[in-house]
């Protein structure tokens, strides 16, 4: 990785204390598997996690404690900089690329988003605004590489963010199968940490090549101290964020505003709240009307999208309920109610709307076309929340 001048190092490791010692006393024990696949709720730290594992793996004076944290090999890995560390993420298909050119193109863009990722550690969890993969290309990338020897160290590590995205979008498994290659005989040297928030969707193949380790959610007032503390946020601002967040310190960073503007989960949230209202309409050309408004957005940009309608769904059953002081999206309530009084909508009835979420879900992760996922979504929850007036 190359180096660059006035970089800023990655952000410590927060919350997952416990889990950061069990791998350390693991490999000091020599049990480490080569092979992990980290997987939890979107922005959770999955990837920061996997980085901190690459610094325990590489760092010469590591033990039962963790990484020693000072030496050469700890500050290039924190720098993103370790030649024997190699990160691997989704990225959009460069434009106008020969395909005998593609391998060489991606890897400049990685390198490209490395520097960026190393000025700018902190970034919320929200959908790319265009398509993204793991491509074929890369996967090749990748395995070319570890083939190769360890430049400085031992052992080379390399991190696969988001590696439910080895299947292209155009429904081809051959980059899955590139790295499953990888996985079934990979290089004595050589150790692999996949990262994922949907791992239902890698080939049962890989994961059964691969430790699972479940990442958790935080404690909101966990999110709050990191946001305060490492961010710099304003203790409302945190506060707020880290409440809607639900445990993902990347998800919070999506609520908060961006130089006086609303953050990017923040925007979807509004959309989230304008497809419940339209699912709701007396009138229901309102569904077809809202599911026309997304143009032509990428299907897998819905999910974080689908999530966040999830909250608001799960709100509206809360508010039928005695108490209603457990809501994610509190600043809603008034409209919630308006919807559940209107209508007189039981929780159960609710309940039965979530099956069309994950339907839907599913029809995202094989890239249908989304205004007809999202129209699909909201006739078959309009159905069960107020039948067909």
């Amino acid at each position: 990785m190359a180096s660059g001048a006035g970089r800023v190092s990655l952000h410590p490791v927060f919350g997952h204390a416990d889990l950061q010692a069990s791998l350390s006393r693991a490999l000091a024990s020599g049990s480490l598997p080569s092979s992990l696949l980290i997987h939890g709720p979107r922005g959770v730290g999955k990837q920061r996690l996997a980085l901190w594992l690459g610094q325990l793996l590489l760092c010469p004076e590591s033990g039962p404690t963790g990484p020693c944290g000072d030496c050469k090999a700890c500050r290039m890995a924190t720098n993103l900089e370790h030649p024997d560390l190699h990160w691997y993420f989704p990225l959009a298909k460069p434009k106008g690329v020969r395909p005998g050119k593609l391998a060489e193109a991606l890897e400049e863009a990685r390198y490209d988003t490395l520097v960026e990722r190393r000025e700018h550690p902190l970034r919320p969890a929200s959908a790319a605004t265009e398509p993204t993969g793991l491509y074929l290309a890369v996967a090749q990338t990748l395995r070319s590489h570890a083939q190769r020897r360890p430049a400085v160290g031992l052992r080379q590590v390399f991190v696969i963010g988001d590696a439910e995205t080895l299947v292209p979008q155009e429904s081809s498994q051959e980059a899955a199968n590139a790295l499953l290659k990888l996985l079934e005989e990979p290089p004595a040297s050589t150790l692999l940490i996949l990262t994922s928030s949907e791992p239902g969707r890698l080939l049962p193949t890989i994961r059964s090549r691969t430790m699972p380790l479940h990442l958790p959610p935080l404690s909101s007032e966990s999110v709050e101290q990191f946001l305060v503390e490492v961010g710099e946020v304003s203790r409302n601002d945190a506060r707020r964020a880290s409440h809607l967040g639900r445990g993902s310190i990347g998800r919070a960073l999506g609520f908060l505003p961006i130089e006086g503007e609303p953050g990017p989960l923040e925007t979807l949230r509004t959309q989230a709240f304008e497809l419940l209202t339209a699912a709701s309409d007396a009138d229901a050309g309102a569904v077809y009307r809202k599911s026309l408004e997304l143009g032509t957005t990428r299907s897998r940009g819905l999910m974080p999208l689908f999530e966040l309608l999830e909250d608001a769904l799960r709100d509206l059953s809360v508010t039928g309920a005695v108490a209603s002081g457990g809501l994610i999206n509190s600043d809603r309530k008034d409209l919630l109610k308006r919807i559940r009084e209107g209508w007189d909508i039981h929780p159960v009835t609710v309940a039965r709307a979530f099956r069309h979420l994950e339907e839907a879900k599913e029809l995202v992760a094989g890239n249908v076309n989304p205004q007809l996922i999202v129209a699909g979504l909201l006739t078959g929850i309009r159905e069960e929340l107020i039948g067909n007036p």
